[in-house]
């Protein structure tokens, strides 16, 4: 059988969907490619992870999966329990949940929705290839499966990235402990999406950098709604020497649209650059005076 593979979003970040529905079909001995309009293909399936990504020409016949496609369905266990095929996008790394879902309710947060409240979910061994590993769990320290395979990553001795970010309301001596025997793929990732996180914030840095949690400079995600608030918030991070990542709110259902505001301040303080060597009212200035122009 000659299977068609469509990544919808055109992020260049791999689909773990994908990569699992080619692992199963390979072992069935089907031919596995990606989806190009030329071709004739037995079965196409179409991922889409965010729905703001465009719609792609595909056949009526394709099958549509994904929470942009608000398709909560999931894959059948046979292919969500398999080994990813990781040629498929050839990389060097190996991704996967060792949880799923969340117990907190955040109003912007699909999650709790799409998959309910925080439970186990897998094994890192289950989709392990490599020494580096991106772990995609919304909240894997609420969860005590998810410390424990913390601490089996310590043993195995991989190199990790939490790419969702860690609830630093979470991390008490305990957590920062066993973070700090990870080796990192990449800097602890973090979120500060409220004011009121920000003495969480604190307390966890703290206690990270206390055990010599490296890098010491930790990424925070800042939901971006009201500028105001999401400056206050950046003020403190700067002030921790971490370092901010902005991220205008978009709604599930599009009905929001990003405002040009809200894109101005995440360009200031994504462009590290610039964030570094001026204010935001001073770019914020400029920005106006070239709008003017």
């Amino acid at each position: 059988m000659k299977i068609g593979l469509h990544d919808s979003d055109d992020t260049k970040y791999p689909n773990l969907a994908l990569m699992k529905l080619s692992a199963w079909h390979k072992q069935q001995g089907d031919t596995v490619s990606f989806f190009t309009p030329l071709e004739e293909y037995e079965k196409i399936y179409s991922s889409k992870v965010f729905t703001w990504s465009k719609d792609h020409y595909l056949p009526s016949n394709a099958l549509r999966g994904g929470a942009g496609y608000k398709n909560y369905h999931g894959l059948p266990d046979y292919v969500e329990h398999i080994c990813p095929d990781y040629s498929l996008y050839g990389i060097d790394y190996s991704m996967g949940f060792l949880t799923r879902g969340c117990p907190n309710n955040c109003t912007w947060c699909i999650v709790p929705f799409k998959e309910g409240y925080i439970k186990p979910h897998s094994d890192i061994e289950e989709f392990l290839q490599h020494k580096k590993v991106i772990l995609m769990d919304n909240n894997i320290l609420a969860c005590d499966h998810g410390i424990q395979q913390i601490e089996k990553i310590a043993k195995l001795k991989l190199k990790v990235d939490f790419n969702q970010g860690l609830d630093a309301r979470l991390i008490d001596e305990g957590a920062a402990k066993r973070l700090s025997r990870l080796n990192w793929l990449a800097p602890l990732r973090l979120s500060c999406d409220t004011q009121s996180q920000m003495s969480a914030i604190l307390k966890a840095v703290t206690l990270l950098r206390w055990y010599n949690t490296v890098p010491r400079r930790y990424y925070v995600n800042v939901l971006v709604k009201d500028i105001d608030d999401a400056l206050e918030r950046v003020r403190f991070l700067k002030g921790l020497d971490l370092d901010p990542f902005a991220q205008p709110y978009r709604d599930y259902d599009n009905k929001v649209t990003v405002a040009p505001e809200q894109k101005n301040f995440a360009r200031w303080v994504n462009h590290k650059a610039v964030f570094k060597s001026t204010t935001w009212e001073n770019y914020k200035s400029n920005k106006r005076m070239q709008a003017d122009n």
